[in-house]
């Protein structure tokens, strides 16, 4: 049996102790947090648990083989490297942390103490997007034009972290997955409207070497829920809409094809003349064997440490998605300037 402790349970960790507490491997040993009105809810849920107020208490615990982290971004990495200074396995919910340095720290800590680091991209486990990155990596689309994706609803607001904080790790997150690549460019713009120095709306493009784009618009301020990746190719066009029920993927057989019909002008012709041709065909919806991620995130996690191997969004995966939004964050803070991405 793998002893977990899982720490914060306002808006997240309750999922987190639902899924790792139904594994017939593990058990949920503890659970931590400073308010006491949400240990008293899971002590009504598993009256066996321990629930404790002290992190210190957790880390203390030789009974406890990994730690499960779902607090305010602000102190990821400060509590991801004391729950690895204490010998623990972590999973931390995204993002990582906020710099590209806490990121280093925490995967070389992992590496010395020789424990899993693991970060919570929930949507790396997702059928329907590792659906969307076959039909990226088999080539279906043909040649990527752009990317764009919308997450978006009304609420819930935040007043750590802004909108693209809290939202756009997990477009940033499936688009690299899918992609296999990075952006050597990022320009964020935002809006202020509810608190101070907080976007509550962040428009994010990232630019890549060849030439793609993707857009991601983050917002708490919109009048309905959307959680939709479009991702356009030369050959065919694919919509990721994770509120859909039953047509989560759809594949539209449809673009604009350009023939050159310029063989005859002659020698002094010295431009391609074209013709665009609009070509619309079948839409299709594949069937997708759907889990629920976070419960495949949890097995994945059990089975990393157990059998010693890396996890899919392990510290590294981690790093590249805080690269991206350090880099958007200071884009944002200069007027949405050009940043390019460290390496």
């Amino acid at each position: 049996m793998l002893n977990v402790a899982i720490v914060g349970v306002g808006y997240w960790g309750p999922n987190l102790v639902r899924n790792f507490a139904v594994l017939e491997d593990v058990r949920v040993v503890s659970v931590c947090d400073l308010d006491r009105s949400r240990l008293g809810k899971i002590k009504r849920q598993d009256p066996t648990v321990n629930l404790t107020t002290s992190f210190d208490e957790v880390i203390g615990d030789p009974e406890v083989d990994a730690v499960v982290l779902a607090l305010p971004v602000g102190v990821h990495h400060q509590f991801a490297r004391r729950a690895l200074e204490g010998g623990k396995h972590v999973l931390v919910e995204k993002p990582l942390c906020t710099t590209t340095a806490q990121a280093d720290e925490l995967v070389e800590l992992a590496e010395r103490k020789k424990r899993v680091l693991m970060v919570g991209h929930t949507f790396e486990y997702n059928a329907a997007v590792r659906k969307l990155k076959d039909l990226v990596k088999e080539g279906t689309l043909g040649d990527l034009y752009y990317i764009y994706s919308q997450r978006v609803n009304l609420g819930r607001v935040r007043g750590d972290i802004n909108a693209m904080w809290n939202l756009a790790p997990h477009d940033v997150s499936i688009i690299l997955h899918c992609l296999e690549r990075e952006p050597v460019r990022v320009s964020a713009r935002g809006l202020i409207r509810l608190q101070k120095n907080i976007e509550d709306v962040v428009f994010v493009l990232m630019e890549f070497d060849d030439g793609l784009i993707a857009h991601i618009h983050s917002s708490w301020l919109d009048p309905n829920k959307i959680r939709k990746m479009t991702v356009v190719g030369s050959k065919k066009m694919v919509v990721y809409d994770d509120v859909s029920a039953d047509a989560k993927i759809q594949l539209y057989d449809k673009g604009i094809d350009k023939k050159n019909i310029s063989d005859n002008l002659g020698q002094y012709d010295d431009f391609g003349k074209f013709q665009l041709i609009h070509r619309a065909g079948d839409l299709l919806i594949p069937k997708i064997d759907f889990v629920e991620p976070l419960r495949l995130e949890a097995r994945h996690f059990v089975d990393c440490i157990v059998k010693g191997t890396t996890p899919l969004t392990d510290g590294v995966n981690g790093r590249r998605v805080v690269k991206v939004l350090e880099a958007a964050q200071k884009s944002l803070e200069s007027g949405g300037a050009t940043v390019d991405v460290a390496a």
